[in-house]
């Protein structure tokens, strides 16, 4: 048996609606009540000028054929000539004819940025894939949040592999949007896959990953860089081996304590080395330990830098909603609606936030 769904018609948004209505009213009070005639002519052609520019091309014509019916309607009523009412007509037709012309502009101009947008989209997600939702002894969650609806493409990158070394992560932020911001993520996301399998440690991953970006072509301007944290948990999940290149430190979150793990001493983000110099190591690899239960929090500095009215920068270790988050995914959903929260749903920058919890071997 088929079942038919009956087409809903769309609902006219009510301002743009009101207001046209109200410029159809405000011309037949004009007219009648004017101390000259035609007064409230330029309010008839006001109206479908309104109703095409923010309205449907159906809600827009019918606004056109109510302000051609009440001027030929009011003419008629206050005696003018025929000729005078031509003229009116005529007028009113001319504005509404260029009005519907708008009309179907903006909507062309709409369908294309909606395109544009869909193949942003789907260029992203080829090239920054979802995470599995589990990775030997963790479970992993992860959400990208643009600024912009209008900007579904940017700079921010995570990634999650299981490797012989155990469980590595990666997330990091290139500096500048758009698609060359994409391109580096592509060549970043390409090279942690493949080393990631065979470098001996974080460090050695993250000079890879400067080597790869150099051969990528992506770091000929000084400026182009991309701060980053490489984190490798251990087969049996005990301990976290994490690399800092200039990224806000991850946090680790275990019942209701939320804690930075600072790194101990600071190195330049991936793409900053020197033309000419070699990988020496010298990226520090800090190890913690990541109790039963416990959670990495990774996030970038759309997280950190977010503010508020105020001005003051977000805080995960003092703001973010104590709890045992019984899943990655409920600790992540919890951060991105404190810092829209926070700012006032006004994001200023684009957001990525991985989670990387410990669970117990065979368990969900």
């Amino acid at each position: 048996m088929t079942i038919r769904h009956r087409a809903k018609i769309p609902a006219i948004p009510a301002f743009p609606a009101v207001a046209a209505a109200l410029l159809l009213v405000g011309g037949v009070a004009a007219d009648l009540a004017g101390p000259q005639p035609y007064m409230g002519l330029p309010l008839f052609s006001a109206a479908p000028l309104v109703a095409c520019a923010l309205l449907s091309f159906r809600a827009g014509l019918l606004f056109v054929v109510l302000a051609c019916l009440t001027s030929v309607l009011l003419d008629l009523y206050l005696g003018r000539p025929v000729a005078a009412l031509l003229v009116d007509l005529a007028d009113v037709l001319t504005t509404s004819f260029l009005a519907l012309a708008v009309n179907r502009i903006l909507a062309r101009q709409g369908r294309r940025l909606a395109q544009a947008r869909d193949v942003a989209e789907i260029a992203q997600r080829a090239v920054l894939p979802d995470p599995p939702r589990r990775a030997g002894p963790v479970a992993v969650a992860a959400r990208y949040v643009a600024a912009h609806t209008e900007a579904r493409i940017g700079g921010d990158l995570y990634a999650v592999q299981s490797t012989p070394f155990g469980v590595r992560a990666i997330i990091g932020d290139v500096r500048g949007k758009g698609l060359g911001a994409v391109s580096t993520v592509s060549v970043l996301i390409g090279a942690f896959r493949v080393e990631a399998e065979s470098a001996a440690s974080p460090a050695d991953l993250a000079d890879r990953l400067d080597a790869a970006l150099a051969r990528g072509g992506t770091t000929d301007d000084w400026e182009d860089f991309t701060t980053a944290v490489l984190v490798q948990i251990s087969p049996d999940g005990r301990t976290a081996h994490v690399c800092n290149r200039g990224h806000p430190p991850p946090y680790l979150v275990h019942g209701r304590a939320v804690r930075a793990l600072e790194p101990s001493s600071h190195a330049v983000p991936l793409g900053m080395r020197l033309p000419g110099t070699a990988a020496d190591g010298a990226a520090p690899t800090d190890v913690f330990p990541l109790p039963e239960g416990a959670s990495l929090l990774l996030v970038t500095d759309g997280v950190t830098e977010a503010r508020d009215a105020r001005g003051v920068f977000y805080d995960p270790c003092r703001r973010l909603p104590p709890g045992a988050y019984a899943h990655p995914r409920r600790l992540v959903d919890a951060l991105v609606r404190d810092v829209s929260c926070w700012t006032g749903g006004r994001n200023q920058d684009d957001m990525a936030v991985l989670a990387l919890k410990r669970v117990r071997a065979g368990g969900g």
